[in-house]
């Protein structure tokens, strides 16, 4: 390889908040990739709004750095367990991964998930015990944890001799060991060169490589990401294109990019080893191989676990429809769908009895809340109901459904709490730890009661604690799991909602408006706190009096409403209600708008029970 450079891709993979996004900011930061007058702001790879927002990664991204040498091509990958697809594709393009562990926290649902995608395809990882400045810090304990949790994974002998690293990603250190003291990631970058093998030189065979991600650019068009594993890709070079499903076309690339740093650089040839970003196949979708037109060699598929989820879209039909959304209609809605089954291969989209309704089907309730939340920043107007899990039939024809394990960290004042709702939800408790104040416990429930628990889970914990799910497998139907117990404060008036009704209503419950708010027949604007729906006339003014007394009118105080994320409104809804989603505003309806329309529905679902 003493012609070209030498190539390395690793990935970085953990659990939700263990720093993988810092540990690449550390990578760029130390490689020169940065002007010394540039600002350079936290977590660099979580360029998209939402990841800022939300402060979670989502999509995978690509970097490099050049050391001693190296071209180290760097992917950060989600940690979230519903965004799954997204590690499955991506860890099948490196070398090795750097798994990373808080040094309290220990191994988390999602560290198993992501470190069994790496030790099924063979790679060898290094361990990293991230945040060791902890007060609560105890990572010997945390290695021991990992080390049993190879075992599990049944990881071979070669896997197990992993070396272990610990550092402070946040401020760029990483050392060998507790006791010796480091100002730089020097000892990582070490180690990963000497743990890990470079890419061996296959320029000069046939060329091979796998499509692993999509990308869009509006002046060139539809990208295709992917590593090059053998042979020599020149931009202007005609290729077979195999897809999926065995067809092989004739396509010829338009432009080939690499990474550098942060940016994507256009070349003139790219050699084997490397992830490449390519041009000119509209067509092109992952899992698609380019090979040479002499030798046609399509890769394994890549192989994406099933959805486990699914919600109804609808076209919206609320009165305040098309008021701010520039997309609204159901031709809209299909071509938008279509368009994100191009580059989210987690995703299933399935027409239903209605035209203007579309099932779509993913990994969990964040997997397609994300897309949700992304459509209405684009314009567009919807309906969504509530979240349905995916049941399935074994081969003795029996009904089973997913389970997941849960993994609850939180002060021990809040266990009784947190069992009783995990018991209500026909969750098994698997283990219990406590230590220090905090207390971990670990049960198995099924996907369906875990609906909407997250919420309760955090209001419950007064936000202090911590909650890690993944799916472990598929059990028997748990039977019927109770949904919400209180019912719903049910507009029976369309307008601008009043002061004085509101005043009188917040005593019947939790209000989710507040005064002056725009409001339709059907819309639902606050939590009753009996377990029964109530219609109710948002408003309902003062009536004026010609005689005026200052002492007889009271002070209006109202109590703040409960405003929704997105992800908060679809856990709250029951069957027979929706999310109104706009690109200013979050409602909830029932689907029946009107109280004779809501009759209709009941008796057409006791009918349908009775069948």
């Amino acid at each position: 390889m003493s012609n070209k450079e030498k190539i390395l891709n690793i990935a970085v993979i953990a659990h939700v908040d263990a720093g993988k996004s810092t540990l690449v900011d550390a990578f760029l930061r130390q490689s020169d990739v940065f002007r010394d007058n540039e600002e350079v702001v936290d977590c660099i790879m979580d360029s998209n709004d939402l990841e800022r927002e939300r402060g979670i990664t989502i999509y995978s991204k690509n970097c490099s750095v050049i050391h001693d040498g190296v071209k180290i091509n760097i992917v950060d990958t989600p940690g979230h367990a519903d965004f799954s697809s997204e590690v499955e594709r991506i860890i099948r393009t490196v070398d090795t991964v750097i798994l990373l562990v808080d040094a309290s926290e220990g191994p988390m649902p999602q560290t198993r998930f992501v470190l069994s995608k790496a030790l099924e395809i063979g790679l060898k990882p290094i361990l990293l015990i991230n945040k060791i400045d902890k007060k609560d810090q105890r990572a010997e304990e945390v290695v021991d944890e990992v080390y049993e949790l190879f075992l599990e994974l049944n990881a071979n002998d070669e896997q197990l001799d992993f070396p272990i690293l610990y550092g402070i990603a946040r401020e760029g250190i990483v050392q060998y060991d507790l006791n010796t003291p480091s100002d730089s990631i020097e000892p990582l970058f070490k180690t990963i060169l000497k743990h890990c093998d470079v890419y061996p030189d296959l320029d000069d065979d046939p060329v091979q490589m796998q499509v692993s991600a999509l990308a869009y650019d509006e002046y060139i068009g539809r990208l295709g990401i992917g590593r090059i594993y053998k042979g020599v890709l020149k931009p202007g070079t005609q290729y077979i294109r195999c897809n999926q499903d065995g067809l092989e076309k004739k396509e010829t690339i338009s432009k080939i990019f690499v990474y550098k740093g942060l940016s994507r650089t256009d070349v003139k040839e790219a050699h084997s080893g490397d992830i490449v970003v390519i041009a000119g196949m509209p067509d092109i979708s992952i899992g698609d191989t380019i090979c040479d037109p002499e030798h046609i060699e399509p890769m394994e598929q890549i192989e994406i676990e099933e959805p486990t989820l699914s919600m109804n879209f609808h076209v919206n039909s609320s009165p305040f429809a098309g008021q701010s959304g520039k997309f609204v209609t159901s031709r809209n809605l299909k071509e938008r769908l279509e368009k994100e089954l191009e580059v989210n291969v987690g995703l299933r989209v399935e027409p239903t009895d209605s035209a203007d309704c579309f099932k779509v089907s993913g990994r969990g309730e964040l997997h397609i809340s994300i897309l949700i939340e992304n459509m209405r920043r684009e314009g567009y107007e919807l309906a969504v109901s509530k979240p349905e899990v995916i049941l399935h039939r074994d081969e003795n024809g029996t009904k089973v459904e997913p389970i997941e394990e849960v993994v609850c960290l939180a002060p021990s004042e809040y266990q009784g709490t947190i069992i009783n709702k995990l018991n209500l939800r026909k969750g098994v408790m698997q283990d219990m730890e406590e230590e220090n104040g905090y207390v971990k416990i670990t049960y198995l429930a099924p996907t369906r009661g875990l609906l909407g628990f997250r919420s309760e889970f955090i209001n419950d914990t007064h936000g202090e604690g911590t909650l890690g799910r993944r799916i472990s497998g598929y059990e028997p139907y748990k039977g019927e799991i109770t949904q919400r117990m209180q019912g719903a404060m049910i507009s029976t008036e369309t307008g601008q909602a009043m002061t004085y009704a509101l005043w009188n209503l917040q005593e019947r419950g939790q209000l989710f408006i507040s005064p002056q708010t725009e409001v339709y027949e059907g819309m639902i604007i606050g939590e009753s706190a009996k377990n029964i729906d109530m219609d109710v006339n948002p408003l309902k003014n003062k009536k004026l009096t010609a005689i005026r007394s200052s002492g007889r009118d009271e002070a209006m105080l109202l109590t703040p409403p409960r405003i929704f994320s997105l992800e908060e409104a679809l856990e709250w809804i029951n069957d027979d209600e929706l999310v109104e989603v706009t690109p200013d505003a979050i409602r909830i309806r029932k689907k029946g708008l009107t109280a004779q329309d809501r009759r209709n529905l009941y008796r057409e679902k006791m009918a349908q029970n009775k069948d």
